[in-house]
Protein backbone atom coordinates (compact mmCIF):
# COMPACT_ATOMS: atom_id res chain seq x y z
CA UNK A 1 0.00 0.00 0.00
CA UNK A 2 1.30 3.47 -0.92
CA UNK A 3 2.46 5.61 2.00
CA UNK A 4 -0.18 8.32 2.46
CA UNK A 5 2.58 10.91 3.04
CA UNK A 6 3.38 10.62 -0.67
CA UNK A 7 -0.03 12.08 -1.49
CA UNK A 8 -0.85 15.78 -1.88
CA UNK A 9 -1.12 17.92 1.26
CA UNK A 10 -4.71 19.13 0.90
CA UNK A 11 -4.18 21.78 3.58
CA UNK A 12 -1.05 23.23 1.99
CA UNK A 13 -0.89 27.01 2.02
CA UNK A 14 0.46 26.74 -1.54
CA UNK A 15 -2.99 25.45 -2.53
CA UNK A 16 -4.75 28.12 -0.50
CA UNK A 17 -5.10 26.23 2.78
CA UNK A 18 -5.91 28.61 5.65
CA UNK A 19 -6.30 28.43 9.42
CA UNK A 20 -9.52 30.40 9.81
CA UNK A 21 -9.73 30.63 13.59
CA UNK A 22 -8.35 29.21 16.82
CA UNK A 23 -9.45 29.17 20.45
CA UNK A 24 -6.04 30.55 21.42
CA UNK A 25 -2.60 31.22 19.92
CA UNK A 26 -0.95 33.16 22.73
CA UNK A 27 2.61 31.85 22.31
CA UNK A 28 2.76 31.17 18.56
CA UNK A 29 0.28 32.09 15.78
CA UNK A 30 -2.11 29.60 14.25
CA UNK A 31 -0.94 30.50 10.72
CA UNK A 32 2.38 28.70 11.32
CA UNK A 33 0.56 25.37 11.34
CA UNK A 34 0.31 25.21 7.53
CA UNK A 35 3.61 26.85 6.56
CA UNK A 36 5.27 25.12 3.63
CA UNK A 37 8.72 24.43 5.02
CA UNK A 38 9.81 22.40 8.04
CA UNK A 39 9.77 24.10 11.43
CA UNK A 40 12.98 25.74 12.62
CA UNK A 41 14.32 26.38 16.13
CA UNK A 42 16.17 29.52 17.25
CA UNK A 43 17.40 28.82 20.80
CA UNK A 44 18.09 32.43 21.75
CA UNK A 45 14.99 34.07 20.24
CA UNK A 46 12.38 35.40 22.66
CA UNK A 47 9.39 37.69 22.12
CA UNK A 48 7.01 39.57 24.45
CA UNK A 49 4.92 36.48 25.19
CA UNK A 50 7.90 34.20 25.80
CA UNK A 51 10.03 31.79 23.81
CA UNK A 52 9.62 32.16 20.02
CA UNK A 53 8.39 28.93 18.48
CA UNK A 54 7.78 28.06 14.85
CA UNK A 55 4.34 26.52 15.16
CA UNK A 56 0.94 27.00 16.77
CA UNK A 57 1.15 27.17 20.57
CA UNK A 58 -1.59 27.95 23.07
CA UNK A 59 -1.33 29.11 26.68
CA UNK A 60 -1.60 26.67 29.58
CA UNK A 61 -4.98 25.66 30.93
CA UNK A 62 -6.47 22.53 32.38
CA UNK A 63 -8.80 19.77 31.17
CA UNK A 64 -11.68 19.29 30.46
CA UNK A 65 -11.17 22.43 28.40
CA UNK A 66 -9.04 22.05 25.29
CA UNK A 67 -7.92 24.05 22.27
CA UNK A 68 -8.82 23.69 18.63
CA UNK A 69 -8.56 25.51 15.32
CA UNK A 70 -10.65 25.54 12.16
CA UNK A 71 -8.98 25.02 8.79
CA UNK A 72 -10.20 25.54 5.25
CA UNK A 73 -8.47 23.05 2.97
CA UNK A 74 -6.67 24.45 -0.04
CA UNK A 75 -8.11 21.63 -2.16
CA UNK A 76 -11.21 19.63 -1.26
CA UNK A 77 -10.68 15.90 -1.29
CA UNK A 78 -10.56 12.53 0.40
CA UNK A 79 -8.25 12.49 3.42
CA UNK A 80 -6.04 9.42 3.68
CA UNK A 81 -3.86 10.43 6.60
CA UNK A 82 -2.41 13.29 8.63
CA UNK A 83 0.99 14.16 10.03
CA UNK A 84 1.00 16.06 13.31
CA UNK A 85 4.54 17.41 13.53
CA UNK A 86 5.60 18.46 17.03
CA UNK A 87 9.18 19.34 15.99
CA UNK A 88 10.99 21.28 18.74
CA UNK A 89 8.00 21.01 21.10
CA UNK A 90 9.43 18.82 23.84
CA UNK A 91 8.00 19.88 27.18
CA UNK A 92 5.07 21.79 25.72
CA UNK A 93 3.41 19.47 23.18
CA UNK A 94 -0.24 18.37 23.57
CA UNK A 95 -1.01 15.02 25.13
CA UNK A 96 -3.52 14.09 22.41
CA UNK A 97 -5.13 15.35 19.22
CA UNK A 98 -8.29 14.60 17.22
CA UNK A 99 -9.74 15.69 13.91
CA UNK A 100 -13.23 16.53 12.66
CA UNK A 101 -14.12 17.17 9.02
CA UNK A 102 -16.97 18.88 7.20
CA UNK A 103 -18.10 19.46 3.63
CA UNK A 104 -20.64 22.19 4.39
CA UNK A 105 -19.69 23.73 7.78
CA UNK A 106 -22.95 22.34 9.18
CA UNK A 107 -22.35 18.63 9.68
CA UNK A 108 -19.07 17.59 11.37
CA UNK A 109 -17.67 14.05 11.41
CA UNK A 110 -14.89 12.79 13.64
CA UNK A 111 -12.36 11.17 11.31
CA UNK A 112 -9.62 10.76 13.93
CA UNK A 113 -10.55 10.02 17.56
CA UNK A 114 -8.41 11.46 20.39
CA UNK A 115 -4.97 9.96 19.81
CA UNK A 116 -1.72 10.13 21.78
CA UNK A 117 1.08 12.40 20.56
CA UNK A 118 4.84 12.26 21.03
CA UNK A 119 6.94 15.38 21.45
CA UNK A 120 9.51 16.58 18.92
CA UNK A 121 8.28 13.97 16.43
CA UNK A 122 6.24 13.39 13.31
CA UNK A 123 3.07 11.67 14.46
CA UNK A 124 1.42 9.80 11.58
CA UNK A 125 -2.26 8.80 11.64
CA UNK A 126 -4.03 6.97 8.80
CA UNK A 127 -7.62 8.04 8.13
CA UNK A 128 -10.26 5.62 6.88
CA UNK A 129 -13.07 7.76 5.53
CA UNK A 130 -14.22 7.80 1.86
CA UNK A 131 -15.83 11.24 1.85
CA UNK A 132 -14.82 14.53 0.27
CA UNK A 133 -14.22 17.31 2.79
CA UNK A 134 -13.53 21.04 2.59
CA UNK A 135 -12.91 22.04 6.24
CA UNK A 136 -11.31 20.61 9.37
CA UNK A 137 -11.38 21.16 13.11
CA UNK A 138 -8.04 20.17 14.63
CA UNK A 139 -8.30 19.58 18.38
CA UNK A 140 -5.40 19.40 20.86
CA UNK A 141 -5.79 18.17 24.44
CA UNK A 142 -5.58 20.07 26.66
CA UNK A 143 -3.19 22.70 25.21
CA UNK A 144 0.36 23.11 23.91
CA UNK A 145 2.20 23.44 20.64
CA UNK A 146 2.21 21.78 17.22
CA UNK A 147 4.75 22.82 14.61
CA UNK A 148 3.03 21.68 11.41
CA UNK A 149 -0.10 19.86 10.28
CA UNK A 150 -0.07 17.98 6.98
CA UNK A 151 -3.32 16.58 5.60
CA UNK A 152 -2.53 14.08 2.87
CA UNK A 153 -5.13 12.83 0.44
CA UNK A 154 -6.61 12.85 -3.03
CA UNK A 155 -8.00 16.00 -4.60
CA UNK A 156 -11.60 15.69 -5.81
CA UNK A 157 -12.56 18.90 -7.64
CA UNK A 158 -16.17 20.05 -7.65
CA UNK A 159 -16.19 20.80 -11.38
CA UNK A 160 -14.19 20.26 -14.57
CA UNK A 161 -14.11 22.99 -17.18
CA UNK A 162 -14.30 22.61 -20.94
CA UNK A 163 -10.57 23.32 -21.46
CA UNK A 164 -8.47 22.67 -18.36
CA UNK A 165 -4.99 21.92 -17.13
CA UNK A 166 -5.50 18.18 -16.78
CA UNK A 167 -2.27 17.79 -14.79
CA UNK A 168 -2.93 20.55 -12.24
CA UNK A 169 -3.16 19.36 -8.65
CA UNK A 170 -6.29 21.47 -8.11
CA UNK A 171 -7.96 19.54 -10.97
CA UNK A 172 -7.08 16.18 -9.43
CA UNK A 173 -3.76 15.60 -11.21
CA UNK A 174 -0.85 13.94 -9.43
CA UNK A 175 2.76 13.04 -10.20
CA UNK A 176 2.75 9.40 -9.15
CA UNK A 177 6.40 8.49 -9.65
CA UNK A 178 9.74 9.84 -10.85
CA UNK A 179 13.15 8.42 -11.69
CA UNK A 180 14.85 10.86 -9.32
CA UNK A 181 14.10 14.00 -7.31
CA UNK A 182 17.31 14.60 -5.42
CA UNK A 183 17.08 18.42 -5.44
CA UNK A 184 13.36 19.07 -5.88
CA UNK A 185 10.13 17.13 -5.41
CA UNK A 186 8.16 15.87 -8.40
CA UNK A 187 4.98 17.22 -6.80
CA UNK A 188 6.16 20.81 -7.40
CA UNK A 189 5.65 20.34 -11.15
CA UNK A 190 1.87 20.66 -10.97
CA UNK A 191 1.35 23.19 -8.17
CA UNK A 192 -0.49 26.48 -8.87
CA UNK A 193 1.32 29.56 -10.12
CA UNK A 194 4.84 29.92 -11.41
CA UNK A 195 7.81 28.74 -9.39
CA UNK A 196 9.25 30.94 -6.65
CA UNK A 197 12.78 29.50 -6.99
CA UNK A 198 14.81 26.41 -7.85
CA UNK A 199 13.60 24.78 -4.64
CA UNK A 200 10.06 25.04 -6.01
CA UNK A 201 10.47 22.71 -8.98
CA UNK A 202 11.42 19.17 -9.94
CA UNK A 203 15.20 18.77 -10.19
CA UNK A 204 17.21 15.58 -10.57
CA UNK A 205 20.84 14.92 -9.69
CA UNK A 206 23.58 15.13 -12.32
CA UNK A 207 24.05 12.02 -14.39
CA UNK A 208 27.04 10.89 -16.41
CA UNK A 209 26.85 9.43 -19.89
CA UNK A 210 23.74 8.44 -21.85
CA UNK A 211 20.75 9.06 -19.60
CA UNK A 212 17.23 10.37 -19.23
CA UNK A 213 15.06 11.22 -16.23
CA UNK A 214 11.29 10.91 -16.20
CA UNK A 215 8.12 11.27 -14.19
CA UNK A 216 4.62 9.85 -14.60
CA UNK A 217 1.63 12.17 -14.29
CA UNK A 218 -1.85 10.86 -13.51
CA UNK A 219 -4.22 13.35 -15.14
CA UNK A 220 -7.26 14.62 -13.31
CA UNK A 221 -9.49 13.33 -16.11
CA UNK A 222 -9.14 11.34 -19.32
CA UNK A 223 -8.90 13.99 -22.01
CA UNK A 224 -7.53 15.06 -25.38
CA UNK A 225 -4.26 16.96 -24.88
CA UNK A 226 -4.10 20.17 -26.91
CA UNK A 227 -1.41 22.31 -25.27
CA UNK A 228 1.69 21.57 -23.22
CA UNK A 229 3.69 24.12 -21.22
CA UNK A 230 7.16 23.31 -19.93
CA UNK A 231 8.50 26.02 -17.63
CA UNK A 232 12.22 26.13 -16.75
CA UNK A 233 11.90 29.33 -14.72
CA UNK A 234 14.92 29.77 -12.36
CA UNK A 235 16.79 26.86 -13.95
CA UNK A 236 19.64 28.60 -15.80
CA UNK A 237 22.74 26.42 -15.63
CA UNK A 238 20.85 23.26 -14.79
CA UNK A 239 17.90 23.04 -17.18
CA UNK A 240 17.40 19.88 -19.30
CA UNK A 241 18.74 19.85 -22.85
CA UNK A 242 15.39 18.55 -24.18
CA UNK A 243 12.12 16.89 -23.24
CA UNK A 244 9.38 14.68 -24.65
CA UNK A 245 5.89 13.56 -23.64
CA UNK A 246 4.09 10.30 -24.34
CA UNK A 247 0.92 8.53 -23.23
CA UNK A 248 1.04 5.53 -20.92
CA UNK A 249 0.49 3.38 -24.00
CA UNK A 250 3.58 4.81 -25.70
CA UNK A 251 1.91 7.27 -28.10
CA UNK A 252 4.31 10.18 -28.64
CA UNK A 253 2.45 13.43 -27.95
CA UNK A 254 5.50 15.71 -28.08
CA UNK A 255 8.63 14.39 -29.76
CA UNK A 256 12.01 15.13 -28.21
CA UNK A 257 12.32 18.92 -28.33
CA UNK A 258 15.13 21.28 -27.21
CA UNK A 259 14.56 23.44 -24.12
CA UNK A 260 15.91 26.85 -23.12
CA UNK A 261 17.11 28.11 -19.76
CA UNK A 262 14.80 30.10 -17.47
CA UNK A 263 11.95 30.20 -20.00
CA UNK A 264 8.34 29.18 -20.59
CA UNK A 265 7.91 26.82 -23.55
CA UNK A 266 4.43 26.49 -25.07
CA UNK A 267 3.72 23.64 -27.49
CA UNK A 268 0.51 23.40 -29.53
CA UNK A 269 1.21 22.88 -33.24
CA UNK A 270 4.02 20.50 -32.33
CA UNK A 271 1.65 18.08 -30.58
CA UNK A 272 0.11 14.89 -31.85
CA UNK A 273 -3.42 15.17 -30.47
CA UNK A 274 -4.16 12.15 -28.34
CA UNK A 275 -6.38 11.24 -25.41
CA UNK A 276 -4.73 10.06 -22.22
CA UNK A 277 -5.32 9.49 -18.53
CA UNK A 278 -1.61 9.08 -17.74
CA UNK A 279 1.48 10.52 -19.39
CA UNK A 280 5.24 10.07 -19.07
CA UNK A 281 7.34 13.25 -19.16
CA UNK A 282 11.00 12.69 -20.05
CA UNK A 283 13.91 15.09 -19.70
CA UNK A 284 17.35 14.60 -21.27
CA UNK A 285 19.70 13.94 -19.68
CA UNK A 286 18.75 15.47 -16.30
CA UNK A 287 18.14 18.84 -14.67
CA UNK A 288 15.29 20.95 -13.44
CA UNK A 289 11.79 21.91 -14.61
CA UNK A 290 9.68 24.23 -12.48
CA UNK A 291 6.20 23.58 -13.87
CA UNK A 292 4.44 21.27 -16.33
CA UNK A 293 1.00 22.20 -17.67
CA UNK A 294 -1.01 19.76 -19.79
CA UNK A 295 -4.06 21.51 -21.18
CA UNK A 296 -6.84 19.55 -22.77
CA UNK A 297 -10.53 18.78 -23.18
CA UNK A 298 -11.99 16.06 -20.95
CA UNK A 299 -13.74 13.36 -22.96
CA UNK A 300 -17.22 12.12 -22.04
CA UNK A 301 -15.52 9.05 -20.57
CA UNK A 302 -13.33 11.33 -18.47
CA UNK A 303 -16.30 13.40 -17.31
CA UNK A 304 -18.26 10.27 -16.39
CA UNK A 305 -15.33 9.04 -14.28
CA UNK A 306 -15.16 12.43 -12.56
CA UNK A 307 -18.92 12.41 -11.86
CA UNK A 308 -18.67 8.89 -10.46
CA UNK A 309 -15.86 9.82 -8.09
CA UNK A 310 -17.71 12.92 -6.92
CA UNK A 311 -21.00 11.07 -6.31
CA UNK A 312 -19.24 8.35 -4.33
CA UNK A 313 -17.27 10.90 -2.27
CA UNK A 314 -20.15 13.18 -1.22
CA UNK A 315 -20.93 13.14 2.49
CA UNK A 316 -24.49 11.88 3.15
CA UNK A 317 -25.95 15.39 3.77
CA UNK A 318 -24.34 16.74 0.59
CA UNK A 319 -25.44 13.67 -1.36
CA UNK A 320 -29.04 14.07 -0.17
CA UNK A 321 -29.16 17.70 -1.35
CA UNK A 322 -27.46 16.91 -4.66
CA UNK A 323 -29.69 13.93 -5.47
CA UNK A 324 -32.79 15.97 -4.57
CA UNK A 325 -31.69 18.52 -7.19
CA UNK A 326 -31.95 15.70 -9.73
CA UNK A 327 -35.26 14.24 -8.52
CA UNK A 328 -37.32 15.71 -5.68
CA UNK A 329 -38.24 12.43 -4.07
CA UNK A 330 -36.81 12.11 -0.56
CA UNK A 331 -37.06 8.33 -0.55
CA UNK A 332 -35.37 8.06 -3.97
CA UNK A 333 -32.52 10.34 -2.80
CA UNK A 334 -31.97 8.31 0.37
CA UNK A 335 -31.96 5.04 -1.55
CA UNK A 336 -29.39 6.45 -4.00
CA UNK A 337 -27.18 7.35 -1.04
CA UNK A 338 -27.53 3.84 0.38
CA UNK A 339 -26.61 2.28 -3.00
CA UNK A 340 -23.15 3.87 -2.98
CA UNK A 341 -20.37 3.26 -3.80
CA UNK A 342 -21.24 2.79 -7.45
CA UNK A 343 -18.81 0.79 -9.59
CA UNK A 344 -19.47 2.73 -12.80
CA UNK A 345 -21.43 5.69 -14.12
CA UNK A 346 -23.66 3.25 -15.98
CA UNK A 347 -24.44 1.77 -12.57
CA UNK A 348 -25.47 5.21 -11.27
CA UNK A 349 -27.96 5.72 -14.10
CA UNK A 350 -29.32 2.16 -13.97
CA UNK A 351 -29.83 2.36 -10.21
CA UNK A 352 -31.54 5.74 -10.55
CA UNK A 353 -33.96 4.24 -13.10
CA UNK A 354 -34.72 1.11 -11.09
CA UNK A 355 -35.34 3.04 -7.87
CA UNK A 356 -37.64 5.44 -9.73
CA UNK A 357 -39.63 2.53 -11.17
CA UNK A 358 -40.21 1.22 -7.63
CA UNK A 359 -41.50 4.55 -6.33
CA UNK A 360 -45.02 4.82 -4.95
CA UNK A 361 -47.57 7.16 -6.48
CA UNK A 362 -47.18 9.49 -3.49
CA UNK A 363 -43.39 9.64 -3.97
CA UNK A 364 -43.82 10.27 -7.69
CA UNK A 365 -46.23 13.14 -7.08
CA UNK A 366 -43.75 14.60 -4.57
CA UNK A 367 -41.17 14.79 -7.36
CA UNK A 368 -43.68 16.16 -9.88
CA UNK A 369 -44.83 18.92 -7.53
CA UNK A 370 -41.29 20.31 -7.22
CA UNK A 371 -41.04 21.16 -10.93
CA UNK A 372 -41.75 24.68 -12.16
CA UNK A 373 -44.63 24.77 -14.59
CA UNK A 374 -43.71 24.68 -18.26
CA UNK A 375 -43.59 28.30 -19.35
CA UNK A 376 -42.42 29.50 -15.94
CA UNK A 377 -38.79 29.44 -17.06
CA UNK A 378 -37.43 31.59 -14.22
CA UNK A 379 -35.13 29.39 -12.15
CA UNK A 380 -35.66 26.41 -14.47
CA UNK A 381 -32.41 25.83 -16.36
CA UNK A 382 -33.97 23.30 -18.74
CA UNK A 383 -36.52 25.89 -19.89
CA UNK A 384 -34.14 28.63 -21.06
CA UNK A 385 -35.54 28.35 -24.62
CA UNK A 386 -38.94 29.50 -23.29
CA UNK A 387 -37.51 32.96 -22.63
CA UNK A 388 -37.69 33.64 -26.38
CA UNK A 389 -41.38 32.67 -26.65
CA UNK A 390 -44.06 35.18 -27.60
CA UNK A 391 -46.57 36.45 -25.07
CA UNK A 392 -49.37 34.61 -26.84
CA UNK A 393 -47.47 31.29 -26.60
CA UNK A 394 -46.79 31.83 -22.89
CA UNK A 395 -50.42 32.69 -22.25
CA UNK A 396 -51.57 29.56 -24.06
CA UNK A 397 -49.09 27.44 -22.10
CA UNK A 398 -50.44 28.87 -18.85
CA UNK A 399 -54.06 28.21 -19.89
CA UNK A 400 -53.40 24.62 -21.00
CA UNK A 401 -51.26 23.95 -17.87
CA UNK A 402 -54.32 24.74 -15.78
CA UNK A 403 -56.49 22.50 -17.93
CA UNK A 404 -53.90 19.68 -17.68
CA UNK A 405 -53.73 19.88 -13.87
CA UNK A 406 -57.50 19.85 -13.59
CA UNK A 407 -57.69 16.74 -15.78
CA UNK A 408 -54.75 14.69 -14.43
CA UNK A 409 -54.19 15.99 -10.88
CA UNK A 410 -50.52 16.91 -11.36
CA UNK A 411 -48.51 19.41 -13.39
CA UNK A 412 -47.47 18.84 -16.99
CA UNK A 413 -44.07 17.09 -16.95
CA UNK A 414 -41.90 17.13 -20.07
CA UNK A 415 -38.15 16.93 -20.58
CA UNK A 416 -37.68 20.51 -21.76
CA UNK A 417 -34.00 20.37 -22.66
CA UNK A 418 -33.56 21.24 -26.33
CA UNK A 419 -37.26 21.98 -26.90
CA UNK A 420 -38.74 25.33 -27.85
CA UNK A 421 -41.84 26.73 -26.17
CA UNK A 422 -43.82 26.01 -29.32
CA UNK A 423 -42.73 22.34 -29.31
CA UNK A 424 -43.70 21.93 -25.66
CA UNK A 425 -47.04 23.61 -26.32
CA UNK A 426 -47.74 21.17 -29.19
CA UNK A 427 -46.89 18.21 -26.96
CA UNK A 428 -49.13 19.57 -24.22
CA UNK A 429 -52.10 19.82 -26.60
CA UNK A 430 -51.51 16.24 -27.78
CA UNK A 431 -51.12 14.78 -24.31
CA UNK A 432 -54.34 16.36 -23.04
CA UNK A 433 -56.20 13.70 -25.01
CA UNK A 434 -54.48 10.81 -23.22
CA UNK A 435 -56.12 8.43 -20.78
CA UNK A 436 -55.08 9.42 -17.18
CA UNK A 437 -53.11 6.20 -16.55
CA UNK A 438 -51.42 6.40 -19.96
CA UNK A 439 -50.50 10.03 -19.27
CA UNK A 440 -49.16 9.16 -15.82
CA UNK A 441 -46.84 6.57 -17.44
CA UNK A 442 -45.63 9.18 -19.94
CA UNK A 443 -44.97 11.66 -17.15
CA UNK A 444 -42.99 8.96 -15.29
CA UNK A 445 -40.79 8.46 -18.35
CA UNK A 446 -40.27 12.20 -18.77
CA UNK A 447 -39.18 12.49 -15.11
CA UNK A 448 -36.71 9.65 -15.68
CA UNK A 449 -35.20 11.53 -18.65
CA UNK A 450 -35.01 14.75 -16.64
CA UNK A 451 -33.28 12.93 -13.77
CA UNK A 452 -30.73 11.34 -16.09
CA UNK A 453 -29.88 14.69 -17.69
CA UNK A 454 -29.50 16.34 -14.30
CA UNK A 455 -27.27 13.52 -13.07
CA UNK A 456 -25.06 14.03 -16.11
CA UNK A 457 -24.64 17.71 -15.23
CA UNK A 458 -22.97 16.82 -11.93
CA UNK A 459 -19.42 18.12 -11.89
CA UNK A 460 -19.88 20.57 -14.77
Amino acid sequence: MTDFTDLVDLASERLGGTVLSATDDFFAPKENLLKAGPAIFLPDKYIDTGKWMDGWETRRHRAPDHDWCEIRLGAAGIIRGIVVDTAHFKGNFPEKCSLEASADLEEWTEILPPSLLSGDAQNLFAVDDPHRYTHLRFHIYPDGGVARLRVHGEVVPETLGDFVDLAAVENGGSVVEASDMFFGSRHNLIFPGRSTGMHDGWETRRSRGEHEDWCVVELGAYGVIKRVEVDTLHFKGNFPESCELETEGGVEILRRTPLRAHDLHVFEKELLLAAASRVRFRIYPDGGVSRLRIWGVPTEEGRAAHRLRLVNAWTPPIAFRKFLQCCKSSRWANLMIAARPFASWKGVEETATELWKDSTREEILEAFAAHPKIGDYKGAEEQTAVSAASDSTLQELARLNREYEARFGHIYIVCATGKSAEEMLALLRKRLDNDPEEEFSIALQEQRLITRLRLRKIGT
